[in-house]
């Protein structure tokens, strides 16, 4: 017998065993995968998964049994023979190497081995073991293939308005699962229907039922990868991750003939941002009163689903005068309390701990961030400014003396003149004659004093004694003036002066008039302003006199008309005053009109570049009129892909899109599509004309001129 024959008959025991045994131990464990396919996938799926274990187990025992070649079987025969004396290894001896000692040994060798069976030298696997595997396996997918299925959801009826065709694959029954963000706080719900508008982020689960039941089913998006549906028994599951909105449709295969299924959208709702309010104090910027040492603040945050339980407040101090202004800032954590949806933060500064001992400002801003994860929207609210103002607050010069910043606060009080002029003609019953006249009077006196508080703008003055420089009802009809409601007053502040000496010229003026610097200090309005307050001041004129008749009724329409002019003034963003400081540098008389620009720059404005326009809509728009508008319905789906964000509704021109590509004839779908369009087209901008050079005259006189 040969040296491998011999080498196979005395390992075929052993592999033989090895196979039995692999297969004892491995063939349960496949059963395991194979329920749980059964289970998930139906009897078909259970089948493929159980050959695919089965085949596993064959190439591990095989590859197990390999190993049984001529050294393993040299090492197992003088392990387990003790009779053929540890010389195994002559039995696979080629004889013609051997020497005369060595020859003998082998014959010796070899009686011994033939003349007894053949051992099965690898050592045997535990039963007990191999039947307690396979008992648990057996028991494991049998609980699997036994265990309750779980309640799924409840299906609503679909109604996609398809015709029912036999052996086509129909959608009947329908539910979208609506799992929000856990930090939203919102449950789940279960939608009837296909369409929904869902928190950003949230985990959509579809659960679809066909009949008969189709050999592969998917949603087909618009604009992307479509999503496969897998099955579970007799329902088709899907999901999906709302973080981009979705438009689409439910198909199956083989039910193409059946038309095209409707499309669906999923909107998504952002989490906006949070929202800050302040609460104390009430105006955004306080004095503080002197000696004041703390105060208070407080601020509300809202957010759709809420904010965190602590807030930053930010405080800057900034203290000082002039150019030694210091600042600092700290940051206070602030915990918030009520509910989440709408926290109230609040705090005292302690002034002395803030190191706030001069005027100065304090500024508190609160930071806040909502809940939503991974990343939270963190946002600044508006500030509190706590000012301590200084002891004697300095006269201005320069800039600050130029530019009165606020209008005066009485440039609101003619609207109360046409109140009290409505609800006069409006009593009822109507008062009596004496007593009617005595009421329109007075509306008559205050009308008369604002129009000369309005008048000392202009350059008009009605102090102490002196009457205003328009005259009055009373002056014009040589009539005893009527005592006025209120003393009139004047729009300056002045030091008390000394008792007047008779015939002072400066004591007279003082008594019966009012002194400036220099005429030009009333001018404090530009002309086109100037222009409309004398408007103003003649109704006000009008409204006047017929009040002080007593008739409201005809000064009405004056009233009116000197309220429209003050809110023109109203709009006056500045108000310059008279110039102060340094005198302005002197005329150099020799280059006065002389016509010589000198180092002067030119005029000439340097044309701005616009912002670049697309083109790309605007050459779809007139592609769509084409027969052949394929491409443009390519072209615009890739531009929509970019340029969403300039669409309202980006999915509702993806649809019409998708329609009329599937009827390239419908011209309801082609004005569809021009409907959604028109929105993101760009605006015409306004075009700029050169003028016009003119003729040869008028070149010639242009460039005679310096």
């Amino acid at each position: 017998m040969s040296r491998d024959a011999r080498v196979a008959r005395w390992t075929r025991p052993s592999r033989l065993r090895v196979w039995r045994e692999d297969i004892a131990l491995g063939g349960p464990l496949a059963l395991v995968p194979a329920a749980v396919a059964g289970r998930v996938g139906g009897a078909v799926a259970a089948v493929g998964v159980l050959l695919v274990g089965l085949a596993i187990v064959l190439g591990v025992a095989r590859w197990r049994a390999r190993r049984f070649d001529r050294s393993w079987l040299i090492a197992a025969l003088d392990a387990a023979r003790g009779d053929l004396e540890d010389s195994s290894d002559l039995l696979f001896a080629d004889p013609a190497t051997l020497g005369p000692l060595q020859a003998l040994q082998r014959r010796r060798i070899v009686d011994r081995a033939e003349a007894g069976p053949i051992p099965v030298l690898s050592p045997p696997r535990d039963r007990r073991l191999l039947a307690a595997v396979a008992g648990v396996a057996v028991l494991a997918g049998a609980a699997i293939l036994l265990w309750p299925r779980a309640q799924g959801v409840a299906l609503a009826p679909a109604q996609e308005g398809l015709a029912a065709a036999p052996g086509v694959p129909r959608l009947t029954a329908q539910a979208l699962e609506i799992m929000p963000p856990a930090y939203t706080g919102l449950p789940p719900r279960v939608s009837r229907v296909l369409d929904a508008r869902v928190p950003q982020g949230s985990r959509l689960r579809w659960t679809l039922r066909f009949d008969p039941a189709p050999r592969r089913a998917m949603l087909a998006t618009v604009g992307r990868a479509g999503i496969a549906l897998g099955r579970e028994g007799e329902d088709w599951h899907a999901g999906y991750a709302a973080t981009q909105p979705l438009l689409y449709r439910v198909t199956a295969a083989g039910a193409e003939r059946a038309g095209v299924p409707p499309l669906h959208r999923i909107d998504l709702a952002p989490d906006r941002p949070p929202q800050v309010r302040l609460v104390a104090p009430v105006a955004p910027l306080t004095l503080l009163t002197p000696g004041q040492r703390s105060a208070a603040v407080a601020f509300v945050a809202t957010d759709d689903y809420g904010v965190r339980a602590t807030a930053t407040l930010r405080v800057i101090v900034a203290q000082g005068e002039g150019e030694n202004v210091r600042f600092s800032e700290r940051l206070l954590t602030l915990s918030g309390s009520g509910p989440p949806r709408a926290r109230h933060f609040a705090a005292r500064l302690d002034f002395a701990s803030l190191g706030f001992t001069e005027p100065g400002d304090v500024v508190a801003q609160l930071i806040v961030a909502d809940m939503r994860e991974p990343a939270a929207q963190s946002v600044r609210g508006p500030s509190a400014i706590l000012r301590r103002p200084p002891a004697a607050a300095a006269q201005g010069g320069g800039l600050e003396a130029m530019t009165r910043r606020v209008m005066p606060a009485y440039f609101r009080s003619q609207r109360q003149i046409v109140i009290d002029a409505e609800a006069l003609l409006a009593e009822r019953p109507r008062p009596a004659a004496d007593r009617f006249l005595s009421r329109s009077d007075a509306i008559g006196a205050d009308q008369r004093l604002l129009r000369m508080r309005y008048g000392q703008f202009m350059g008009e003055e009605a102090g102490g004694g002196a009457t205003s420089a328009m005259p009055t009802n009373d002056e014009e009809e040589g009539t005893t003036p009527a005592a006025p409601t209120a003393p009139t007053t004047d729009a300056h502040d002045h030091p008390p002066a000394p008792p007047p000496t008779f015939g002072a010229a400066e004591d007279v003026t003082a008594e019966y008039g009012h002194t400036h610097d220099e005429s030009e200090a009333a001018t404090l309005l530009d002309p086109s302003t100037r222009a409309t307050l004398r408007q103003a001041l003649d109704a006000m004129f009008q409204s006047e006199r017929e009040l002080r008749q007593g008739d409201p009724a005809r000064a009405l329409p004056f009233a009116y008309k000197a309220l429209r002019f003050i809110k023109q003034v109203q709009q006056a963003t500045r108000i310059f005053l008279a110039r102060t400081g340094s005198d302005l540098p002197a005329v150099d008389m020799q280059r006065r009109l002389t016509g010589a620009r000198g180092a002067m720059g030119s005029r000439t404005l340097v044309a701005a570049a616009a912002d670049p326009v697309d083109p790309t809509p605007a050459a779809i728009w007139r592609a769509l009129d084409t027969p052949r508008h394929g491409a443009a319905l390519d072209a615009l789906s890739r531009w929509l892909t970019v340029h969403a964000a300039r669409v309202p509704d980006p999915l509702a021109l993806a649809a019409a899109i998708d329609t009329l590509r599937r009827r390239p004839g419908c011209a309801a779908c082609r004005e569809t599509v021009r409907g959604a369009l028109w929105q993101a087209l760009p605006r015409p901008v306004a075009g700029l004309r050169r003028r016009d050079g003119g003729d040869a005259i008028g070149r010639r006189y242009l460039d005679a001129l310096p």
